[in-house]
């Protein structure tokens, strides 16, 4: 107790020094005739202090190089990471090939097959007007220009086929696009923007929904084919909001869906569309040239005035039996796309002889009206046919091209389900030489609707053909489903 008492003493001295050194005179100076107490200084200094040692540079003490054995050691050690996840087992398949035109029939593996899986609705494939007409374009022009349409690449065909295809739908002009399926994904972006919104069918194909994703917009999607979807849809976005009246809106659907089949109701479409104040962008690479009374697509089929589909874009690769693809709609929409889409200013432009046999596609269609006639009564018979199929609905629509069939009764794994259809497939082609495809998606895909099996039917197609087909789908999946219905 007597030695912590000094202690004491000492500690209240030093704390009456410093009291006095903040209450002395300098503390309290007037300056500018403001007057400074002592903890102000105090504030000050430390400011300065972690102001100074803020600014000074960080001190790192000099490293060691490696030495050679060093770095071999690291190396050695290094794993680097993989470009892409391993394939799972029974996911790396071996492709059918092709040895000859992909005609109603042709080659594949070195047997001659039936052949359901190409999109050749009109049957121009192997055509000896088309053929001839590409030969003449190859001699005169040879393969391409090797360069994109705004630089060195436009040739008088093109100009041609641009005008040839407006005039049959009755639009004002259109583009070519050198790659079908990059038509709808570069043209998705080259109007739609970040901030826009875009109300899409949510069975829309891959290609849509990477136009979609590129496009960075708002993008909602509604019920596959549900106009009351779609009606509740722009219902939500549009009541009460003014921040949706100022900004750019769209509606996004394919003429036939891809993933179903299925025909999109064009006529109220239209009827939102202009009661919501929207724009529509019109997908019909599998429409073009097959519906409607001449083939004009989905306009015609749903008598809609074709100026109420604000663009409209399509693939050559299907009716017309050649490749490329195009944009139709009023000159302001076309001329927009030289300038701002990708597919077009930076792609080479379509080969020659591709412009040629699209117009020559185009004039064969003019000139033979029947051939829709043949190929809606071969849909209309394979309908008939399937109708009874073991295990098996059709759930396309009865004028679609693609008979798109799915299980009647899944098994809850698309995973699972795919696998049947791909056994199907596999056996039809080895035991009956018929050669179809699933509905095989990509990892990047989307789509929830469910997985098939889908027949592209042709013009070309006999009745044989189509009895082929059908006797040797219901045999096999009957033995392939027999556990499943």
């Amino acid at each position: 107790m007597d030695m912590a008492l000094p202690v004491v003493n000492a500690t209240v001295a030093v704390l009456a020094r410093v009291s006095a050194a903040f209450n002395a005179p300098l503390a309290r100076a007037v300056v500018f005739g403001v007057h400074i107490d002592g903890h102000l200084v105090v504030e000050g200094l430390l400011i300065a202090v972690i102001v100074f040692q803020l600014s000074r540079k960080s001190y790192k003490p000099p490293k060691k190089p490696l030495t050679e054995k060093e770095i071999d050691e690291l190396c050695d050690d290094w794993e680097p990471e993989p470009l892409c996840p391993p394939i799972k087992d029974g996911a790396q398949t071996d492709s059918p090939v092709l040895e000859s035109a992909a005609g109603p029939h042709t080659i594949v593996d070195g047997k001659e097959v039936v052949n359901f899986a190409s999109a050749n609705y009109l049957g121009l494939i192997g055509n000896k007007k088309i053929i001839d007409s590409c030969v003449g374009s190859l001699e005169k022009y040879g393969v391409g220009s090797c360069g994109p349409r705004g630089f060195y690449g436009t040739i008088d065909v093109h100009l041609d086929c641009e005008a040839k295809i407006a005039k049959f739908l009755g639009t004002p002009d259109s583009i070519l696009y050198s790659y079908g399926i990059s038509t709808i994904f570069s043209v998705i972006p080259a109007f739609c923007k970040k901030g826009d919104i875009i109300v899409a069918d949510e069975g829309v194909h891959w290609a849509v929904q990477n136009g979609l994703h590129l496009s960075r917009s708002t993008v909602v999607y509604f019920k596959h084919n549900d106009m009351a979807s779609l009606a509740r849809t722009l219902e939500k976005l549009t009541r009460g909001n003014k921040r949706a009246e100022k900004i750019r809106r769209y509606i996004v659907v394919e003429s036939i869906y891809q993933n179903s089949g299925q025909i999109a109701p064009l006529d109220e479409i239209v009827r939102l569309k202009e009661k919501y104040r929207f724009r529509v962008i019109l997908e019909e690479s599998h429409s073009f040239g097959v519906l409607g009374r001449s083939g004009r697509g989905l306009a015609e089929h749903y008598g809609v005035p074709i100026e109420k589909i604000d663009i409209i874009t399509a693939g050559m690769g299907n009716a017309l039996a050649t490749d490329g693809g195009f944009c139709t709609g009023s000159v302001r929409v076309v001329d927009h796309q030289r300038l701002s889409s990708a597919g077009y200013v930076f792609s080479a432009s379509l080969p020659p002889y591709l412009a040629t046999a699209a117009v020559s596609a185009v004039n064969f269609l003019e000139e033979n009206p029947s051939v829709l006639a043949n190929l809606r009564s071969n849909i209309d018979l394979l309908h008939k046919e399937l109708s009874d199929a073991p295990g098996l609905e059709i759930c396309s629509h009865v004028l679609s091209p693609i008979v798109f069939l799915k299980l009647k009764k899944s098994t809850g794994s698309p995973t699972t389900d795919l696998d049947l259809f791909e056994t199907i497939a596999e056996r039809m082609l080895k035991e009956d030489s018929v050669f179809i495809v699933t509905s095989k998606r990509s990892n990047l895909d989307r789509c929830k609707l469910p997985v098939g099996i889908r027949l592209f039917v042709s013009a070309g197609h006999t009745e044989s053909d189509i009895s082929t087909l059908s006797s040797s789908l219901k045999r096999v999946s009957a033995s392939v489903l027999s556990d499943y219905f």
